[in-house]
């Protein structure tokens, strides 16, 4: 349901659930925005374990999980930031990135940060197109 302002709240149980006072995404007539993902495992609230990559696997299939709940996908993202606490992890993260953005890839901005929720090593946040009502 849409709010009075013309956005819809999305959530799902297959993807983290906001820390904060957040949506997790909000879905409008044309356009999906993210909240920021984390590497967090759904059903344990914990950040998964391996490091950067193990991270950025988490992040981008709670990503993908959190499209799809606001009918869109990873092949209509058009924008993505990565937030990286340490910019020498961003070669590990990118090969991660690249196995999830294989034609197409959205426009992307990578930045290092101070410090990320829960201690995380990277967030991942998109915009993204609706995937069309006739499907494709």
């Amino acid at each position: 349901m849409y709010t009075p302002e013309g956005k819809k709240i999305i959530s799902t149980p297959n993807a983290p659930q906001a820390i904060g006072p957040y949506s997790i995404a909000i879905q409008t007539d044309q356009m999906v925005y993210t909240s920021g993902q984390i590497g967090i495992e759904p059903a344990t609230g914990e950040i998964v374990p391996g490091g950067i990559e193990a991270e950025t696997r988490q992040a981008l299939t709670n990503l993908t999980r959190v499209l799809e709940a606001a009918s869109s996908g990873l092949k209509y993202v058009v924008k993505t930031t990565v937030f990286l606490r340490d910019m020498s992890d961003f070669a590990r993260m990118n090969a991660i990135y690249a196995e999830f953005f294989t034609e197409n890839p959205p426009a992307r901005t990578t930045v290092a940060v101070a410090a990320l929720p829960k201690g995380a090593a990277v967030e991942i946040e998109a915009t993204a197109l609706l995937a069309p009502s006739h499907g494709d």
